[in-house]
């Protein structure tokens, strides 16, 4: 076990289901040495996290995980060691939160095209003022009884067979780019995410990226040449060939590589804090990543 875990996610994420204070302890009693919470193009678990931490014996590398686009395609990369207390991400929550809740309407007209006609002020009011993620559509449609005889859902309930993270399921089945209640939200080019990051203090990782770019992974090399500083290798999303090609290019490219289980809590029930796909022979290389970012 790597005792880190540099991916993670508080309710300050709209899809993060646990506060800081309780993943901390999570953490603890999981044998976690290092952590850093990454929540969604924003920082406001930072201060807290940083408080509480040293109370369980934690070290914490402060982090933020930026939406982004490179070539059409969403990606996510992971900031740590950032000028948390920057005006520049606090401009950053207020454009992703405006553009965010412009694209719900549209989600919800996309679900009644599919005859799913989910009540868009129903998930709003689940929401309690926090962004409606697609994944809290997801948990309102197969939670109210009135859904129960939606033909398309069925899979996602208990004995289907995307029943296992369902949550999250609904939204890689249907609102991720290119499904069909997918809508648009206008994100930096990913440029822009590595330069808001080195610009305040900070070091840029590209998030799980067999994941976004599955079957397209050479284009890692491109992200490297253009601003990222490391690669996140070990996590839940990538299989071991994944691994092992991200690992070898990390390597080979004298930069980091990371770990993190990228949890959230009930809409990724199956991800663990402090688990992630491994491959041992790698594993010194992450540690002495890990090292080189908490200095």
């Amino acid at each position: 076990m790597l005792n880190a875990d540099l991916h993670l996610h508080t309710t300050y994420s709209p899809d993060g289901e646990w506060q800081v204070t309780d993943i901390l302890k999570a953490c603890k009693q999981a044998g976690l040495r290092v952590i850093s919470v990454t929540d969604h193009n924003l920082v406001k678990a930072i201060p807290e996290t940083l408080t509480a931490a040293p109370d369980v014996g934690m070290s914490v590398i402060p982090g933020i995980e930026i939406d982004c686009n490179y070539k059409g395609t969403d990606l996510h990369v992971l900031g740590y060691n950032i000028d948390w207390q920057s005006s520049d991400f606090s401009l950053l929550q207020q454009q992703i939160e405006e553009r965010t809740r412009n694209a719900f309407d549209r989600m919800i007209i996309n679900l009644h095209h599919l005859g799913i006609y989910a009540d868009a002020q129903e998930v709003l009011n689940v929401a309690e003022g926090r962004l409606p993620s697609p994944e809290l559509i997801g948990e309102v449609l197969l939670n109210n009884p009135r859904y129960a005889g939606v033909e398309q859902l069925e899979p996602y309930r208990t004995g289907g067979n995307r029943s296992d993270m369902p949550y999250l399921n609904v939204y890689l089945d249907l609102f991720a780019q290119g499904k069909p209640a997918y809508v648009k939200i206008e994100y930096m080019h990913y440029s822009e995410a590595t330069a808001l990051i080195k610009n305040n203090g900070g070091v840029s990782v590209v998030a799980h990226p067999g994941h976004n770019l599955k079957g397209s992974e050479a284009v890692v090399k491109e992200l490297l040449q253009l601003g990222a500083e490391g690669l996140e290798a070990f996590n839940n999303y990538h299989s071991v060939e994944q691994i092992e090609y991200l690992a070898e290019i990390a390597v080979k490219g004298k930069v980091l590589m990371t770990c993190g289980s990228d949890f959230h809590g009930k809409n990724k029930p199956v991800i663990k804090l402090g688990q992630y796909r491994t491959i041992e022979r790698y594993e010194a290389y992450v540690r002495e990543s890990v090292e080189e970012l908490l200095c």
